[in-house]
């Protein structure tokens, strides 16, 4: 189920149950307590929300927060956003629609049209996790604004991510740092887990992933970089936004979930 032909150019020869599970265990390298990060924020959602609520897995990935939400919450219904042809088309072969409560979009969340796909609706949550990280900060703050006009009254964002310590914190900034490089040297030096950097040239070997994988670089080869919006920044966009109550509820150094509450 999906707004985008184009993400389920699929074949029954791909195992996408060993590509998810590979990339579920590369992303562990990264973030050693992801799961633990997803329990909490899903922890949120059961103590604010009624049984069947709907929520948005924005820049889903491979539907990792939607999987785990659905599961958890019988009841809920999901729509999964992503850009990535590749990781969307591998959500799609093992999920499927969960019983006609995920829905799939894939859209550029630096453009607004990814509303319009969403269709004229309220949410009760919208998640996200290890994703925003890379939107130029101008369009951090306007996406904060969209999301401030589809979550209902009382409805809930949560941000997993990396939400760094500002400048001229240099020690706590520095802690933090070193903190993720030794996680990183144990997962991929000591440990030798794949990293991302391997995952994506194993699944390049895909052959019939050769269609996804060559829209995947045209559309994030000129532009993919790495920003590093501080927490003061996202804490303010919320706010601005329209946002009630915005602050950390889980935090290892500078790895956080950031819950704003409309």
């Amino acid at each position: 189920m999906t707004d985008n032909p184009s993400s389920t150019l699929s074949s029954p020869s791909v195992n996408w149950q060993h590509w998810l599970e590979r990339w579920d265990a590369q992303q562990t390298g990264y973030i050693p307590h992801r799961e633990e990060r997803f329990q909490t924020m899903l922890d949120v959602l059961e103590i604010l929300l009624p049984e069947n609520f709907a929520a948005i897995d924005l820049a889903c990935g491979p539907g990792a927060i939607s999987q785990r939400l659905l599961k958890r919450f019988p009841h809920a219904h999901c729509v999964a956003i992503d850009y990535d042809p590749v990781l969307l088309a591998i959500g799609q072969g093992v999920l499927g629609n969960m019983g006609d409560r995920l829905r799939w979009i894939e859209a550029d969340l630096t453009q607004d049209a990814w509303l319009k796909q969403v269709g004229e609706i309220q949410v009760d949550a919208v998640l996200t996790t290890t994703a925003l990280h890379w939107l130029p900060i101008d369009r951090l703050v306007h996406l904060y604004q969209k999301l401030g006009q589809i979550l209902r009254p009382g409805g809930v964002f949560l941000n997993g991510d990396h939400l760094y310590f500002p400048p001229h914190l240099v020690t706590l900034r520095h802690v933090a740092k070193a903190v993720q490089t030794q996680q990183e040297e144990q997962a991929f030096s000591v440990r030798h887990q794949e990293d991302w950097q391997q995952w994506w040239e194993a699944i390049e070997q895909e052959a019939e992933l050769k269609a996804l994988l060559a829209e995947r670089h045209r559309r994030f080869q000129p532009r993919f970089t790495e920003h590093e919006p501080t927490l003061v920044i996202h804490e303010a966009a919320l706010q601005e936004a329209g946002f009630r109550e915005v602050s950390t509820i889980w935090q290892r150094f500078d790895d956080r979930i950031l819950l704003a509450v409309r």
